[in-house]
């Protein structure tokens, strides 16, 4: 494995909890706490692998940098997708700032069986952490598959 191949697999990743979550919202609304809680769970689980891989990378990357060269991944896109590009970036690092917190409080208020707060939480935290997984997905193809930089 390389220095390279670790972006690929954190989308990977991120899709892969964008699934889970899908599936656990899907459970839930019909019924199925027990696969709802198998589902979340998984997708907590896999939300932690991708975010060792994302730091992972970033010290990787700094370490194989040369001094004062930029350890950041440049976007390739100009004009009105780079503003596109730029909004979804933002909003995506403030939210997945947050959700370090509210994803694990949100899960503990379900484990210690709390579930009208659990679900009073869910209702806010589940549609942030759903655009914070898409967005990952999404950053990935747009600075890797759609718009790289000249290199």
């Amino acid at each position: 494995m390389t220095l390279n191949d670790i972006p690929p697999l954190n989308a990977a990743l991120n899709a892969l909890a964008t699934v889970l979550m899908t599936a656990g919202f899907i459970f839930i609304k019909s019924g199925n706490k027990t696969a709802h809680r198998a589902c979340m769970l998984s997708a907590g689980g896999v939300s932690a692998v991708f975010l060792v891989g994302y730091v992972a990378h970033k010290i990787l990357k700094g370490m194989a940098a040369g001094a004062g060269e930029a350890v950041h991944t440049k976007f390739g896109g100009t004009g009105g997708i780079a503003l596109v590009y730029y909004v979804m970036l933002i909003t995506h690092v403030i939210l997945a700032i947050s959700i370090a917190y509210l994803v694990p409080k949100t899960f503990s208020l379900a484990i210690k069986g709390d579930f009208i707060r659990h679900k009073a939480w869910a209702r806010v935290v589940f549609p942030i952490w759903y655009y914070v997984s898409i967005t990952g997905v999404l950053v990935y193809f747009f600075l890797y598959q759609w718009w790289p930089s000249a290199r």
